[in-house]
């Protein structure tokens, strides 16, 4: 059963979404990415509040520099498919968990970012989740 809402279209654009951010990363690192993306639908807090849809959280403005890179525009694979499938399901990998941002520093991740706490590593993207007095929500969506 899914936990958040997805036609064929949503699960369409959030598998782009997912190779174009972290195909590097393999398909875990993938998925960690798709966990991201639902943490921001499900929560309802910080800097995503008012988000319920797929689209709406992939085009929000600043949000994931894919967005902007024609590779994000190019057909997806089933192989992604699936794994957006399963992000759509609520299967959530530590450390993206609970996160609501992550990113690919040039080196080490540091401890914070955007005054929100350093989760864990996976590969090359650091993960990073609110505090429950930043947003309580995140640790009740599932």
């Amino acid at each position: 059963m899914a936990v958040v809402s997805a036609r064929e279209a949503d699960i369409d654009l959030l598998a782009r979404l997912l190779r174009a951010e972290a195909e590097g990363e393999g398909q875990q690192g993938m998925l960690m990415v798709g966990n991201v993306g639902i943490n921001r639908i499900r929560s309802n807090c910080s800097d995503f509040k008012g988000l319920r849809t797929i689209p709406q959280m992939i085009y929000q403005p600043h949000a994931f520099e894919a967005v902007q890179k024609g590779y994000f525009y190019q057909r997806s694979r089933e192989v992604e498919k699936r794994l957006a499938r399963r992000s759509v399901k609520g299967e959530r990998l530590w450390p993206s968990k609970f996160a609501l941002w992550y990113f690919r520093p040039p080196g080490d991740c540091p401890p914070t970012w955007y005054d929100q706490p350093l989760v864990g590593r996976y590969k090359l993207h650091c993960f990073y989740e609110p505090t429950g007095a930043e947003c309580e929500n995140i640790y009740n969506t599932f």
